[in-house]
Formats: C-alpha cells, sequence, structure tokens
C-alpha cells in the first residue's frame, strides 16, 4: 500500500514528505496506521549526524548506507492488519509505540530489564526485526530503513509485534504517542534511574520534552527541591508548571543556590537531559551533585564522543555515582499502561506538553521550532 512519510536522505538535509510503498505484515508483524507521532530530539540526532554511525563503520554493520530512512520512534495508532502469529493485538486496537521492542524472552526481558531488550540491537538496520528483510520501499523499488524499526513520520508503517503496546481505546492517541518516548523516558529518569526519593534536592539540567518529565517525575517522587536549568526563559516557565521549585539559565547560575538550598551539601540527584549530551557538561553537572550523590546521564551525546570531563578524585572520595539510562530504565509494556493510568487519574499533566500540532506537510516548520526553543513538544497528527 502507499504511505506518505517523512524521510531522511542525509546529514544535514531537511526533512523530505514523499510515497513510500508498505508490505503487508509477515509472522510476527503487524501495520499501524500511526494517528500521532512527537518530533523528538532523538530525530534530530539523525539530521546532525550525532546518531549516525561512522561511514568507516557501515561495512561492519552490515550495511551500505545508513539512508535513506523514515524517521520517527514517538508515537500511536490503531493497528490496521496483522500477520501470522500476532496474539497480543488485533484489528482496530489502538496501541502505543515502543522504541524498545520487549520480546519477553532475552537475558534483560525476563529479569525486569526491558529497556534493554536483546531485540533493540539492530534499532539503526534496514530490515524487520522479525526476518530481516525489508517491508518498506521508495517508488524505485529500494528498499527504506525506519528509524527504531518503527517510522512513525509515515502513515502507515509495518512493525513487528514486540514493538507496540495495547492502551485503552478512550485514550486521546496524542497523548498516547508521548508516554511512548519523552514522558517516559524523562520520568524514569527521576523516579526510577534516579530513584529521588522524598526530601531529596533534585538538579535536572535541560528542560526539554525528557527533561520536563524528569522535573515532573521528581516532584511527583516528592523531592523538597526541584532546580530546572535551561538557557529558554519560555522553558524555565514551564518547568514551574510541571513542579519545579527553582529555575536557572545555567549551571553556573543555579551553583550557589543549589548551595544555598542544601546547607552545602549539594543536590541529591542530578539528571541531565539537554538537547545534545556533550563531555564538557559532565564538569559542572557533577559539582552539582553533593557526597553521595547521583548524576543520570539521559541525553544523548554525539556517537563518536569519547571523553567527558569527570573529576575521578571527586567521583571516588565522594563516593557519588554516575548512571546512563534508556527508556529511564522503565519497561515499555507494564510502564506505559500505568503512566497512561496516572494520565487518566489526574496526576500526570500530558496535554499541556503539547506545545504545536503540525501536519505531516509542515515536520520541518516543527523541527525548526525546536531548535528555536519554542516548543515542549511538537506532535504531529496525521491527516491533519
Amino acid at each position: 500500500m502507499k504511505s506518505r512519510a517523512g524521510v531522511i536522505r542525509g546529514i544535514d538535509q531537511a526533512w523530505d514528505v514523499v510515497d513510500v510503498e508498505v508490505d503487508a505484515p509477515k509472522a510476527g508483524e503487524v501495520l499501524v496506521e500511526w494517528k500521532a507521532a512527537g518530533l523528538c530530539h532523538s530525530d534530530e540526532h539523525l539530521v546532525t549526524g550525532d546518531m549516525v554511525p561512522p561511514e568507516e563503520a557501515w561495512p561492519l554493520m552490515g550495511i551500505e548506507s545508513f539512508f535513506p530512512m523514515i524517521g520517527g520512534h514517538e508515537g500511536a495508532g490503531i493497528i490496521a492488519e496483522v500477520g501470522p502469529g500476532v496474539s497480543s493485538v488485533q484489528v482496530g486496537d489502538h496501541v502505543s509505540a515502543s522504541f524498545i521492542p520487549s520480546c519477553g524472552r532475552c537475558r534483560y526481558c525476563s529479569t525486569g530489564r526491558q529497556n534493554l531488550c536483546d531485540q533493540g540491537a539492530g534499532a539503526f538496520l534496514k530490515g524487520m526485526i522479525t526476518d530481516g528483510t525489508s517491508r518498506h520501499h521508495l517508488d524505485d523499488g529500494s528498499d527504506i530503513g525506519l528509524f527504531a524499526k518503527l517510522g512513525t513520520f509515515s502513515e502507515f508503517s509495518c512493525v513487528a509485534e514486540s514493538q507496540v503496546i495495547k492502551v485503552e481505546p478512550d485514550l486521546p492517541l496524542e497523548a498516547v504517542a508521548l508516554v511512548s518516548c519523552g514522558v517516559a523516558t524523562g520520568w524514569g529518569s527521576a523516579t526510577k534511574r534516579a530513584d529521588v526519593a522524598p526530601g531529596d534536592t533534585v538538579v535536572v539540567v535541560g528542560i526539554g520534552g525528557i527533561g520536563i518529565n524528569a522535573v515532573q517525575g521528581a516532584a511527583m517522587a516528592g523531592a523538597r527541591h526541584v532546580i530546572a536549568i535551561d538557557p529558554v526563559e519560555f522553558k524555565r516557565e514551564k518547568a514551574m508548571e510541571f513542579g519545579a521549585t527553582h529555575t536557572f539559565a545555567s549551571m553556573e547560575e543555579a551553583f550557589p543556590k543549589v548551595m544555598e538550598l542544601s546547607w552545602g551539601m549539594m543536590a541529591d540527584k542530578v539528571i541531565m537531559t539537554p538537547g545534545v549530551m556533550y563531555g564538557d557538561l559532565m564538569a559542572l553537572g557533577t559539582q552539582l551533585a553533593g557526597k553521595g550523590g547521583t548524576i543520570v546521564v539521559t541525553a544523548v551525546a554525539p556517537m563518536t564522543q569519547t571523553e567527558s570531563s569527570v573529576n575521578l578524585f571527586e567521583l571516588a572520595m565522594y563516593n557519588k555515582e554516575i548512571k546512563g539510562t534508556i527508556f529511564g530504565s522503565l519497561n515499555p509494556r507494564a510502564d506505559i499502561p500505568k503512566l497512561l493510568g496516572l494520565y487518566r487519574e489526574g496526576q500526570l499533566k500530558l496535554d499541556e506538553l503539547i506545545t504545536n500540532r503540525y501536519s505531516l506537510d509542515d515536520i520541518n516548520v516543527g523541527y525548526q521550532a525546536m531548535r528555536d526553543g519554542e516548543n515542549i513538544r511538537g506532535v504531529i497528527v496525521h491527516g491533519s
């Protein structure tokens, strides 16, 4: 079938909206009609090249070219068709995307760490998780890959059953889309990976679609102080609406206030969620944490970056810890429905995260707004 899709053809290129051909699902696969897709910064990392492997690595990965690729990994939609053997969803079900698959059988899934599922290993490779062959093609017949094997910037895409999670049909699909990546990643960074406890002093560095939810998660976990740091005034104002107690334009500006609020002990938890995680940001990031403090690194760094400014003497002598996280260290199949339950009960803000809605044709307008600091989260509404 034909589908319109947002395609990226190379580093530093704009998104191109084109027609693609989508094949019917095979065993263990489903065809999804995506209704909403979040304009997440992770897709921007394809444009900037931060998440693109060096060309010399492509042969080692078994690919001739990383591009072109259908973007989008944050999304929600409706099951349009199911392949043989699919049992968890049926035609007409509303689903959340899960950019981390959950096979339920690998070592990580079976030990409660679905965010590390082995099926996620080929996220940047062309071909399906199920059998390695492609279901998506350009007009010339050539195969095209899907970012995170999802491609929510397409009206339709064929994905593995392990990448969709059934949700209640009365939930707004725009809200469901947000929970599939940004909300879960930020909220989990605070509540799960940082393990924020009542009375903690928490610093969140970078208030975008993920950082705002780290703020929300820290506040919900009972933090005494939630300090939000971002150079954009609009984002600092939004952080206050989501539970921040104090805001600052930079880590340097925040440092003396964190010291004052904590009576010199500094933060219990620091969560790093800037747009791009450059290594030099870790110098002040780790200093903002006190003795025994935890620094959670959530934001994506350039793939080839190998150096970071961390005082190792301070790390050891102050008994600090640095943790990475993907998907907020949550379990997609369990935690996406849980977060939507909190939303239904009015405890989790989702609708308020959406700054602007865009048609697929305006995808580049939406990403420019993100670069300009005008959006907390922009959302593509397919068919609008």
